[in-house]
Formats: C-alpha cells, sequence, structure tokens
C-alpha cells in the first residue's frame, strides 16, 4: 500500500522530530529519554506491578522529566516570577539588551 511509505516517497521525516522514546529511531540514534527509559524498565524487570511502582518510583519520575520536563517548567516559572518581583522591587536593573535596546549590529 503506498499510503504506508507516504514520508519516504515525499523525501520527509516527521518521526525524526516526533519520535523521543527508545523504539528504533532514524538514523539509528537512541531517543532522547533512552538512558531514563531503559533504567526504568530495568528497575521493574520481574518485580510486578505493584512492588515496581513502589520500588522503580525515582526511575519513573526521571523519565517523566525527560519527557515533559514539568519540574524544568515549574523551576523556570519561579526564577522569572523572582525576577519580575526583584525589578517591580528595584533591586535588579535587567540590561540593555534583554530590553531590547542593543547597539545596532553592522
Amino acid at each position: 500500500m503506498p499510503f504506508w511509505e507516504l514520508q519516504r516517497q515525499l523525501g520527509i521525516d516527521v518521526d525524526r522530530w516526533l519520535l523521543r522514546q527508545s523504539m528504533p529511531q532514524p538514523y539509528g540514534k537512541a531517543g532522547a529519554c533512552h538512558a531514563f527509559e531503559r533504567e526504568w524498565v530495568e528497575c521493574g524487570h520481574g518485580l510486578g506491578q505493584t512492588r515496581a511502582r513502589r520500588e522503580c518510583q525515582p526511575e519513573y519520575e526521571d523519565f517523566m522529566e525527560c519527557m515533559h520536563r514539568t519540574k524544568l517548567a515549574v523551576r523556570l516559572r519561579t526564577i522569572l516570577e523572582q525576577r519580575n518581583k526583584m525589578i517591580k522591587e528595584g533591586k535588579y536593573t535587567p540590561p540593555d539588551y534583554h530590553k531590547g535596546k542593543e547597539e545596532p549590529r553592522p
């Protein structure tokens, strides 16, 4: 069926940007979170679902953080809130290049 080979026929590779887990990747490179997923699977292998949830929680949290970046987003939001608070209090003045008032480049 020609539909299944559409990406190859058009010369585009959407999978390169969409896939992030450790399934077979284009160009033979491992996914971005391959190491974390592998640690989680190895930890839970042979334990059973209930015991694996309890004992492999740190590995699972690391894998989910790699996939979704939720802790990173919270940390960045906290940093920006603190920065804005310091600007309002007058304790911090951002540099000109952060305000869009930089010198024109040649």
